[in-house]
């Protein structure tokens, strides 16, 4: 067994010891977080098989070429908006949004369209921006997605051009190499 597997499963039976040893004596803190981690856990299973169907048909339907095209190096304003849009679909979060990213950098979407996308769904997904204005209202989130939308473009464009000029790949992981 590799030593990075080895470490995790101990990582595991500590957890889970906690949280078994928190449930014996009562210990009000392992038991929160023994409901957080369930609620968290349900949530994610209620999520991400859908999620990963659409990125696996995505993988499968979306030519290299469109993703190039629209996203890759050459693409302009256009290329921005595209994320923005797709960001603002996103359902699930950081859940979703990795594993989509590693598929739109396998397709050849260039450096600063990615980090763009992943700033963008931190803070313009549609349905959280809608009850975002329900509670704190249009002036609110009108001043935030003018202020955190631009900035999160420039940080998508900085980083981009920089790790391109270190010639930085994305690792690609496969079943094959896959950690762990």
């Amino acid at each position: 067994m590799k030593k990075d597997r080895v470490i995790n499963l101990i990582l595991i039976a500590l957890f889970l010891g906690f949280i078994g040893f928190s449930y014996l004596i009562d210990y009000e803190g392992g038991v929160k977080t023994a409901r957080a981690f369930l609620d968290v856990l349900i949530e994610m299973l209620k999520i991400l098989p859908c999620a990963f169907i659409l990125i696996g048909l995505f993988e499968v339907w979306i030519k290299k070429e469109t993703v190039i095209k629209h996203l890759g190096e050459d693409c302009g304003m256009k290329g921005y908006l595209w994320v923005l849009l797709l960001a603002g679909f996103t359902v699930g979060g950081l859940y979703v949004a990795l594993p989509l990213a590693d598929t739109l950098n396998k397709k050849g979407a260039s450096l600063k369209i990615i980090f763009s996308y992943l700033g963008f769904v931190g803070v313009f997904r549609i349905p959280m921006t809608i009850f975002e204005i329900s509670f704190l209202g249009l002036p609110f989130t009108a001043v935030r997605l003018i202020t955190t939308i631009p900035l999160f473009l420039l940080i998508g464009i900085l980083l981009g051009m920089f790790l391109k000029k270190r010639n930085y790949k994305l690792k690609e992981i496969s079943v094959e190499n896959k950690p762990g």
